[in-house]
This record gives structure tokens, C-alpha cells and sequence, in this order.
């Protein structure tokens, strides 16, 4: 499935209506999420192979999985065609080039309006949902200036400052990530500039299916693709519980550079934003404080994973564990994080057979991956 193309130094993809479309059975499939889809069709050679053994190795962790259908996805292809979107897959030649060093990186993006924009620098903007009208207008400001500045803007679409970023730079190319699925927009109210966006030379992507209604617990996974879509991550107000902060911290755990702009601290829309800069933030009173410190990294992008396809992670794991080794596995995973070295050393057992055993119990529902590769048994 590899041949030749564009992307960012690295040969790109080019896959086959029918790989696609396998792709996506997999990533929609129960408990399949970036880095198991990543490890399944390293394993297995390809989705289509990864998906013949996906309800077999389910319950071997110990549960029968529901492998997403043929038809389903055929009509999700349909829905994107009539709006105009269209699927981009990791490693073809439209993925972001900067993406692909986030681990749990989508395998599938939904992507409708000017592809170009995923690979230009990029600075993420975020902020309060119940931003002040000064905190808008700076925020709408610097964005406008940045864009100028030759970076496209991402942000997450919701209201205050997301929409302002995005209202400011309609005309010189803006990202727009959702939480849901392209045809289920949050909040409805910014349904009118989401389609101004498409219209001029911005971009939508999710990486969840359509008809997805968006829930809680998908808005910080859309903060992650903001933050690993850019450069650097601005915060322009966040209160307390702000999902800006989530974004600040995915950003810093990728090597995003942090940007936060003050405020007075008697407003609680300044609370985080001042903490921010407390803990290292760059602090913002003019676009050139982000301009100086983007433009030196611009074509430096972190290093990007090995490609799916290419990683050896599996390439000598045996069909089953040795008699008993599965059972000390599961026995040494508990609530607490660990890695997988350590967990390895503690069960006696192969690093193969240690992937394989995870690989079961993630499929089954049984583990949780932390950001950091560590491992968990979920309680329950």
C-alpha cells in the first residue's frame, strides 16, 4: 500500500477504496483507538487482516467486541461525499506532516474545505467560552496578526475567544476542529461561520464518525488535535476549570511551545492565564512575542513516528505466550500506572508476549493507556 508522494520528506501512502474503507471498520470498531489500531495493522500486515483477527483476540482479554460493519461505514462514505468531505488517512500525502509525531495521533481524519491548511505552520488559539469583549478583540487581533504573519490559525470552534480566532483569519486560512462528527456541529450557534470558513479557505477535521453527537468526555481529545496541530498553543483568559488548560498541558507534554496572554487578576477569566505564565508560559502583550519565538522552529517540526507499516514493534511476537505467561501479565498489571519494561520484568515474560497479552485485554476493555505509554488494569 506505500508508493511515492508528498508529505513532508517521508514517502506517502496511497490507499485503495477498499483499504480505506477497511481503515475505517477498524478504527470504528468497539475499544480500537489510535495507538490499538496502530499496533493491529503493524501486527497483522494491514486492517483488513487486523479486522479478520480482531473478535479472536477480544476474547482471549476476556470479552466479545463489536467490530464496526461493512454497511455502516459504506453509508458514513456516503453521508461525507454529499457534504463534500472526504476521509484523509495517516501517511497519505494530506495527513498533517506535524500530526504524525502525536502517539496517539488519529489514524483517519474526516477532513472537508482547503487540505492545504493542515500543513502550514500553524499557531493554536484557545480560550474563555465566556470570554470579555476586550479578551475577544485581543484574541481576534493576534490572530489576524499571526495569520499575516504566514501561520494558519486552529482552534477548537466553540464560542468567545475559539470563535473570535476564527472569525479574524476567514480570509487568510483558519483549522477548525470538532469534537463530534463534521455533520453534528457544537455549539449550533456557530453553525453559520463554520460554513463561511469551507467557503473561504479554511478547514474542518474530526476524527469521530458522522452522526457522532459530541459528549464530555470527546472535548479533550479535540484539544489534543488542536494542540497537535500547531507550532504553538496561545491561551487568551481561562478560568479555573478551563478546557484551555487541558489544551496548555497537552501542548506542553508535545514540545508545543505555550503562550499566554495576562490579565488582571481580580478577573477570574485571568486566573490560569496568569498561572500559566507563573509556570512558564510565554507571556503575550503583542503579536511579535509569538512571531519571535514560532519562527526560528518553522520547518523543524518534531519527529515524526515510524509510519503504520513500518514500525517493528511486533515483528517477532509469537502467535501465543508460553504456558502461564499470560496470567502473570494480567497479575502484574494493576490500578497504578506502569511500563511496559517494568512490566515485563516483573511478570518474567517476553516483550512480545507482553504486547500481545495488552494488545488482548485493550481490545477486550480491560486496560487504560496513559499519555506518558504507561499501562493500567481498569478497576471494576
Amino acid at each position: 500500500m506505500t508508493g511515492s508522494g508528498p508529505g513532508s520528506g517521508h514517502g506517502a501512502i496511497v490507499l485503495g477504496d477498499d483499504q480505506r474503507l477497511a481503515w475505517l471498520r477498524l478504527i470504528r470498531s468497539e475499544n480500537v483507538g489510535p495507538v490499538t489500531f496502530r499496533q493491529l495493522v503493524n501486527r497483522f500486515g494491514g486492517a483488513e487482516a487486523a479486522l479478520r483477527a480482531l473478535p479472536d483476540l477480544a476474547a482471549r482479554g476476556g470479552r466479545r467486541v463489536r467490530v464496526a460493519a461493512e454497511a455502516d461505514i459504506e453509508a458514513e462514505l456516503r453521508v461525507a461525499a454529499k457534504m463534500g468531505a472526504r476521509f484523509v488517512c495517516r501517511g497519505e500525502a494530506d495527513y498533517p506532516a506535524i500530526l504524525r509525531s502525536d502517539s496517539q495521533a488519529p489514524p483517519v481524519l474526516a477532513v472537508m474545505g482547503d487540505a492545504s491548511q493542515l500543513q502550514r505552520p500553524a499557531l493554536a488559539v484557545v480560550g474563555a467560552r465566556n470570554a470579555s469583549a476586550a479578551g475577544a478583540k485581543f484574541a481576534a487581533t493576534l490572530s489576524r496578526e499571526a495569520a499575516e504573519g504566514g501561520f494558519a490559525v486552529v482552534s477548537g470552534l466553540a464560542r468567545g475567544i475559539d470563535a473570535a480566532a476564527h472569525s479574524a483569519t476567514l480570509d487568510l486560512g483558519t483549522v477548525g476542529v470538532f469534537a463530534g462528527g463534521l455533520d453534528k456541529p457544537y455549539p449550533r450557534e456557530n453553525r453559520p461561520l463554520m460554513r463561511r470558513m469551507v467557503d473561504a479557505r479554511g478547514c474542518l477535521v474530526s476524527e469521530m464518525p458522522f452522526g457522532w453527537e459530541p459528549r464530555a468526555v470527546d472535548f479533550p481529545r479535540r484539544n489534543r488535535i488542536v494542540a497537535a496541530l500547531s507550532l504553538g498553543l496561545l491561551v487568551v483568559e481561562a478560568a479555573a476549570r478551563s478546557g484551555s488548560l487541558i489544551s496548555a498541558r497537552l501542548a506542553g507534554e508535545m514540545g508545543r511551545l505555550v503562550f499566554a496572554v495576562p490579565g488582571s487578576p481580580l478577573d477570574p477569566r485571568s486566573a490560569r492565564t496568569n498561572r500559566l505564565l507563573k509556570d512558564g508560559a510565554i507571556l503575550v502583550t503583542e503579536v511579535d512575542d509569538i512571531l519571535d519565538a514560532l519562527r526560528p522552529i518553522v520547518g523543524r517540526p518534531p519527529a515524526p513516528l515510524a509510519e503504520i507499516g513500518d514500525d517493528q514493534d511486533f515483528a517477532e511476537i509469537p502467535d501465543e505466550p508460553a504456558a502461564g505467561e499470560r496470567e502473570r501479565i494480567v497479575e502484574a498489571l494493576g490500578a497504578a500506572p506502569i511500563s511496559m519494561d517494568d512490566l515485563v520484568a516483573h511478570a518474567g515474560s517476553s516483550l512480545g508476549s507482553a504486547h500481545l497479552a495488552i494488545l488482548e485485554l485493550d481490545l477486550a476493555g480491560r486496560i487504560e493507556r496513559h499519555p506518558d505509554g504507561r499501562i493500567s488494569l481498569l478497576q471494576g
